[in-house]
C-alpha cells in the first residue's frame, strides 16, 4: 500500500470514528435523520479542498488589523467536512482619545467540521453548518502617550512590552458556496464566536485578538473564500 493510500485510509477510519462518537450523543430519531451516509457510488473520501479568505486581507489593507487566512476541508461523500484553518492576524492600533498604542501579530488554528445541508449531496453547490474549536496565543505592545499633572507639573506613563497572553474559543458556522466552473468554487461562511478561556494582558483588555478580532466575550464575523476542490 503506497503512502497516500495509507493516509487516505487512516483519514477515513478517523472520520469514521468521529461521526459515530456523535451519533452516540444524539437521541436515535435525530441519528437517523442527520448522520446517514446514502448508498450510492461516491466513495467515503471525495477529496479535499484548499481555500483562501479575502475579507481579512481588505480589513488589513483598509483599516487596524485583519488577518489572513486559509484552511484544509476534506470531503467525506460530499456530506461530512473535517476542516483545518490556520491564519497570521495582526493589528496596530493608536487610540487618538486615550493615547493608548496596541499592537499584536500571531498565528491562530482552528479545528472542526461542517455538514452539508442539502436535501441533494452531490450538487456543485453546497449549504453547511459547523463547528470550530479555535486558539491562539500572543505577545502584545501597549503604551500610552505621557500625561502632564496641570497642578504639579509630573509626567506619567505606562508601557508593556512583549506581555504573553491567550484565547480559546469556539464557533458556530453557516456557510455557503458556488461553483463557478470546474473546480473553482467561491462562497460565504458566516460565523457566532465566543469565548472559553482567556489570558489577557497584565495592564487590562486585549484590544484585539488574532482570529477572533476586537475585544469582547461574543462576535460575529465572515469570510468570502476561494475554493479549490482537489
Amino acid at each position: 500500500m503506497t503512502r497516500q493510500q495509507n493516509i487516505s485510509t487512516y483519514i477515513s477510519r478517523t472520520a469514521i470514528s468521529l461521526i459515530l462518537l456523535a451519533t452516540t450523543l444524539l437521541p436515535a430519531g435525530a441519528q437517523n435523520k442527520t448522520f446517514t451516509i446514502q448508498n450510492d457510488s461516491v466513495p467515503l473520501f471525495n477529496g479535499f479542498a484548499v481555500s483562501f479568505d479575502l475579507v481579512g486581507p481588505a480589513m488589513q489593507a483598509l483599516g487596524d488589523y485583519g488577518e489572513f487566512e486559509a484552511a484544509l476541508r476534506i470531503n467525506l461523500h460530499d456530506q461530512y467536512f473535517p476542516i483545518f484553518e490556520m491564519g497570521y492576524g495582526r493589528a496596530e492600533h493608536d487610540d487618538e482619545v486615550t493615547g493608548i498604542y496596541y499592537k499584536t501579530a500571531a498565528p491562530y488554528f482552528k479545528l472542526g467540521c461542517d455538514l452539508n445541508l442539502l436535501r441533494n449531496k452531490h450538487a456543485p453547490n453546497r449549504l453547511y453548518g459547523g463547528l470550530r474549536y479555535a486558539f491562539t496565543a500572543y505577545n502584545v505592545d501597549i503604551s500610552r502617550d505621557d500625561i502632564t499633572d496641570p497642578v504639579w507639573g509630573t509626567t506619567t506613563n505606562f508601557a508593556v512590552n512583549g506581555d504573553k497572553c491567550n484565547q480559546h474559543w469556539a464557533e458556530i458556522v453557516f456557510g455557503l458556496d458556488a461553483k463557478i466552473f470546474g473546480p473553482l468554487h467561491m462562497g460565504w461562511m458566516f460565523r457566532y464566536k465566543r469565548r472559553l478561556f482567556h489570558k489577557d494582558p497584565s495592564v487590562g483588555n486585549a484590544w484585539y485578538v488574532p482570529g477572533y478580532g476586537i475585544y469582547g466575550d461574543t462576535r460575529l464575523g465572515a469570510n468570502f473564500n476561494i475554493i479549490i476542490d482537489i
